[in-house]
């Protein structure tokens, strides 16, 4: 058995190309003192049988970034370490043969303009010319990816290895970890078969254990195995050894170059789950058993696609396993119930290609104690704790393999291990119409069918199928009153008498305001990004009730509780189940609740920014006039054995007034034409108020300061050289979702953060960053710009606005 150290300042779990990637960037950064452990051999399990595949193309920015690093760190890794990485830059190909698979990639080519990607968009003949190999009587177009490339698994986990051991860390085989050791909220080191060591930090790259090795700490590492098929054929006769990866999603197929011979791979649409009762302990280089007939239609569709296969023999028939994500995205970053507990793991088949951008950003993020820069689509953070139940990662994982080469559809709802989390008024909803849609586990009514009609989702990229019934639903609220179930919400009470002075000095707006009073405001960083966007209602004197969304819930509430001083009288309580919400909203909203209660609801009363307890029906409800979609309206805060009832006399007395059921859709609909942002896609951890026009929920004198002011007066004294805007196309053709890329006067300037059908202005909005390299953004730079928004690789002229298209002035909300 090794000799370990008594003490390391980081422990790696796990020798595969992500831990050996996160050992070989901390040993980069200067932190040597680094061990990594690993059960068998480097790369054993998962790594040694990965394709190798090399593509940049991710859904997010940031996520690009990533894939572009790695790429750049392969190229270069066999000339620092002299280890041979078998990495090559053939380029990729990917075709469509259907109308609305073309329209998903021209998307995609217009984002990868966003992100500085090289792109070309292909006729069916360019794409043979590219592949020689290829049948295109089906195919009508395709998209070229010049950049990507391939590499060998083995050779560049090794070679990034071995750059670690040069740099001083040391990778140790053969010793398996049994536990981790803690004291009260931190990680202290692990229990190994060769005794324990103590560590400041420790990371979880364990592959298809991340989910044990979780569990050893008691933390929630949400995946599952599940068996993953690939072929290699016999030798093909002049097959070119630089012929680009193909990637065919409507036969679920990929195709790359392998040493004169063709691996072929699927992502079937229902996988095969694997090791439902945990990893083999045996399990390291072996192989699962084949099942032909369960492929045997993707080996059909590949073969129809590429006609050589029909004549050609097989050399090996492969089944290995990967890991999958509820969401088909990684996990990366420090967990929230243990501080110095990080994980990367749950790669869904893309460990490869994001293994050098994914163990640089974590070394950042261990040695500066913060993300680099906005990872939110993949921090841990988002994942809810019930994400580890076992079953529901069984049954989530039969569906998670097959998105990777699913239509990518905007608003696309998962299939699989739905009702988790539902709102108590679910039922009554449901019967109402309602056609759900999920966010972390919880059910919600994204829109309303008509009578007679079935709540369900057609999707395509244009109008889809519930776009009538939302629109009916956006008009509902904007001339008469609609009624949302945002029960969802996550909600949090910071009580104690130093509550007022804990959360003064993590909110950017000032908190000490009157009982009964709303505040809207930021949480920030040092930094002066924005961790969190949020509302806050003074309860009482020495309590707060705060407000968030349902995608945040874990995040804000880690963020809070880590924000208050050991010695603060103030403890934070998550209260998210104990109330139900309804958001009663639209110019009718206030005669239709002035008829359920006794309150006195006139804005001399009740203006703008109140919060009081009232009785409604039989209950005693908390009513804040506050809205998301900028009408006069009331978010009511019903215990949750009070809600049915509420629900029912409003649904009961709303006729007179014309009432209408609404769902998140019309929700974003009507924010977007009032230009309200929305955290995770128009404003994250790297953008500043400043930047994202929220300067006018920032109390710039208030006493004591708060988190990030430094950074903001900073930035506020040289100027923005970015600024988020609203768009709105002059076309009524297209549809607006995000990262379509924003041209000002012919030259590339920025990307859409988010966008809606926009039903009371009509047409299509959007909100996106636009930025000036050269010199601060003002308004009149802005206003002096010609503007195009690239849709589908079409360019459509758009108008731009830094006001809101719809009451600009915010006269209907204070009314």
């Amino acid at each position: 058995m090794p000799s370990l150290p008594s003490h390391a300042r980081v422990v790696i779990i796990g020798g595969g190309i992500v831990g050996c990637s996160v050992a070989y960037h901390l040993a980069r950064r200067g932190c040597t003192d680094v061990l990594l452990l690993e059960r068998r051999q480097l790369t054993c399990c998962k790594t040694w049988h990965a394709a190798g595949l090399v593509g940049q193309l991710r859904a997010t920015q940031n996520l690009t970034r990533l894939a572009q690093y790695t790429t750049q760190l392969y190229e270069g890794l066999e000339r620092e370490t002299g280890q041979a990485t078998g990495f090559r830059q053939v380029g990729s190909v990917a075709v469509a043969t259907s109308a609305a698979r073309l329209e998903e990639l021209k998307r995609g080519a217009s984002m990868a303009r966003c992100f500085g990607l090289e792109v070309e968009i292909l006729s069916p003949g360019e794409a043979r010319q590219r592949w020689p190999l290829l049948a295109i009587e089906d195919v009508v177009g395709a998209v070229y990816l010049p950049k990507d490339g391939r590499t060998n698994p083995v050779d560049t986990t090794q070679a990034l290895a071995r750059g670690a051991r040069l740099r001083g860390a040391r990778l140790v085989e053969g010793v398996k970890v049994t536990g981790i050791l803690r004291s009260p909220g931190r990680v202290t080191g692990v229990a190994t078969e060769a005794g324990e060591v103590r560590a400041d930090v420790v990371v979880n790259c364990a592959g298809m254990w991340g989910r044990e090795v979780g569990a050893l700490a008691d933390v929630s590492v949400p995946l599952h195995a599940a068996e993953h098929f690939y072929i290699v054929t016999q030798p093909i006769p002049g097959l070119p050894a630089d012929l680009p990866i193909l990637r065919d999603a409507d036969a679920r197929s990929y195709f790359k170059e392998d040493a004169g011979k063709l691996l072929v791979g699927w992502f079937e649409p229902e996988a095969k789950p694997w090791g439902e009762q945990g990893i083999p302990e045996s399990c390291a280089f072996e192989q699962l058993p084949a099942d032909l007939q369960h492929i045997e239609p993707l080996f059909a569709g590949a073969m129809r696609r590429v006609p050589i296969l029909e004549t050609t023999g097989v050399q090996v028939f492969f089944n290995g396993p990967e890991s999958f994500t509820p969401d088909d995205r990684y996990l990366l970053g420090e967990v929230p119930e243990l501080r110095g507990f990080y994980v990367a793991a749950g790669f869904n088949s893309i460990g490869i290609q994001s293994a050098g951008g994914a163990g640089k950003v974590l070394a950042d993020w261990i040695i500066d104690g913060h993300a680099p820069f906005d990872l939110w689509d993949v921090d841990i953070r988002r994942c809810a704790p019930f994400q580890r139940n076992r079953r529901y990662l069984r049954d989530r994982t039969v569906e998670a393999l097959g998105l990777l080469y699913a239509m990518h559809w905007p608003y696309r709802q998962p299939e699989t291990a739905r009702g988790v989390r539902k709102s108590t008024l679910h039922d009554r909803l449901a019967a109402a119409g309602a056609c759900f849609g999920e966010v972390a586990g919880f059910e919600r009514a994204n829109w309303f069918a008509a009578p007679g009609s079935e709540a369900r989702y057609e999707y395509s990229y244009g109008r889809q199928n519930w776009f009538g019934a939302s629109a009916l639903e956006h008009r509902a609220v904007r001339e008469a009153v609609g009624l949302f179930d945002q029960s969802s919400f996550a909600k949090f009470v910071l009580k104690g008498a130093d509550a007022p002075r804990v959360l003064g000095r993590l909110s950017a707006n000032e908190v000490d305001v009157p009982v009964g009073r709303i505040v809207y405001t930021q949480w920030l960083n040092e930094r002066g990004g924005i961790e969190a966007d949020l509302t806050v209602t003074r309860e009482a004197e020495d309590s707060y009730l705060i407000v968030t969304s349902c995608a945040t819930q874990h995040r804000d509430f880690l963020w809070l509780s880590r924000n208050i001083p050991d010695d603060a009288r103030a403890a934070a309580v998550d209260v998210s189940s104990a109330y139900a919400v309804l958001g009663l909203m639209g110019p009718g909203s206030r005669e239709l609740l002035a008829k359920l209660t006794d309150a006195d609801l006139s804005t001399a009363a009740f203006p703008f920014g109140t919060s009081r307890i009232i009785d409604l029906g039989y209950a005693r409800v908390r009513a804040s006039r506050i809205t998301y979609v900028g009408e006069l309206g009331y978010e009511l805060y019903i215990p949750g054995e009070f809600a049915q009832s509420v629900y029912d006399v409003i649904v009961d007395a709303g006729t007179p007034f014309g009432l209408r059921l609404a769902g998140y859709h019309a929700l974003n609909s009507l924010r977007m034409e009032k230009a309200y942002r929305h955290w995770g896609h128009d404003i994250s951890d790297e953008d500043t108020p400043l930047e994202a026009g929220l300067g006018f929920a920032v109390a710039w004198e208030k006493g004591g300061g708060f988190l990030g002011r430094e950074a903001l007066l900073e930035q506020r004294s040289r100027g923005v050289r970015r600024r988020l805007v609203g768009f709105a196309l002059e076309r009524d053709d297209g549809l607006l979702y995000h990262n379509e890329p924003i041209w000002r006067d012919g030259e590339l300037v920025g990307k859409i953060s988010s966008g809606m059908f926009g039903h009371t202005v009509g047409g299509s909005l959007g909100l996106g960053y636009v930025a000036n390299p050269e010199a601060p953004v003002s308004n009149d730079w802005i206003a002096a710009g010609h503007y195009e928004i690239e849709v589908a690789a079409e360019r459509m002229p758009a108008r731009v606005s830094l006001r809101p298209f719809y009451d600009p002035a915010g006269e209907r909300v204070k009314c």
